[in-house]
């Protein structure tokens, strides 16, 4: 059976490269309109007779297109920020919890994560679960991306030379806090630290940790070890060995790219009091077209591999 998939804002970052890994696969046929994208009844035909629609947008084109749904059978993911909080919408990190995987199968309205959030949920909302971090905790996230995750302005200053860092989001109002906060059972507002580097893509997210100051002051083993067990099997999420992290002496953030991968480190002395927590990943793989790819999978009934690595 082959399924009829639309990219609405197929020619941004996103949309480029979630169809760069369904355009070749024979169980999907890519609907393209070319010239007639922006023909206002083109695309409400086509949001309307697609098996499954991916909005690749701006949060209020993500909005308006996501209203001229009216084929109730039409699965949407939508890659903007418009709907991760809603609670009307599935989240869709399949790795984020016990069950979830189930709920976007079974979803029709599935609001894809940002890449920041990915790697601070698949950190985080396990050592709450297990009450290592109280949901009251302050907690900081600092993390650096490459370039690509800023658009088309952002890519083309880091390409013209203008700069080998930026500092950003200092307003502490990023418009991931709420869905770093609500994804993670987290009860005050993360604060978020986050920069670009002058690099194409790639992602670190870091959580550090005085576990000291935590209750009961748990190990860096305890640590580790609930993560290993919240993300035990599954397929894009790994948590490395201590012996192994133990042995690093840095982290390059191009180590995952290209892939739907996410490798979650614990750095800390075993005797010691402080832990820093780092998720590697590709922001523009795990972090948003393969995370797309990954749903549109399991909403159609897929195995959720399926033309991933």
């Amino acid at each position: 059976m082959t399924h009829t998939i639309f990219i609405d804002g197929e020619a941004g970052t996103t949309g480029l490269e979630i169809r760069e890994r369904v355009e070749a696969r024979g169980d999907l046929e890519l609907i393209l309109l070319g010239d007639r994208r922006r023909d206002l009844e083109a695309r409400r035909e086509t949001l309307n007779s697609a098996d499954a629609v991916i909005l690749c947008l701006p949060d209020d084109a993500a909005r308006e297109a996501v209203a001229m749904i009216d084929n109730p059978a039409v699965r949407v993911i939508d890659a903007s920020t418009a709907y991760r909080v809603d609670p009307a919408w599935t989240y869709g990190f399949a790795e984020m919890a016990p069950g979830q995987r189930e709920k976007i199968s079974g979803a029709t309205r599935v609001s894809n994560p940002g890449c920041y959030p990915t790697g601070f949920i698949g950190l985080v909302r396990p050592l709450v679960s297990a009450g290592i971090i109280p949901a009251g905790w302050p907690v900081t996230v600092n993390a650096v991306s490459g370039y690509s995750g800023g658009g088309k302005a952002m890519i083309a200053e880091f390409e013209a030379g203008a700069e080998a860092f930026r500092a950003y989001g200092l307003s502490l109002k990023h418009k991931h806090v709420p869905e770093m906060t609500r994804h993670t059972g987290l009860e005050r507002p993360v604060l978020f630290a986050p920069a670009v580097g002058s690099y194409r893509q790639g992602m670190l997210v870091e959580v550090p940790l005085h576990l000291g100051a935590l209750p009961g002051s748990p190990s860096v083993e305890v640590v580790h070890g609930a993560l290993a067990e919240a993300h035990a099997g599954a397929r894009f999420v790994e948590v490395a060995e201590l012996e192994a992290t133990e042995a690093m002496t840095g982290i390059d953030p191009e180590g995952l790219n290209g892939t739907n991968r996410m490798r979650l480190h614990v750095f800390g002395d075993r005797g010691g009091e402080q832990v820093r927590l780092v998720a590697l990943l590709d922001n523009l793989g795990k972090g948003a077209s393969g995370a797309a790819v990954q749903n549109l999978n399991l909403m159609l009934g897929l195995d959720e591999g399926t033309g991933l690595s």
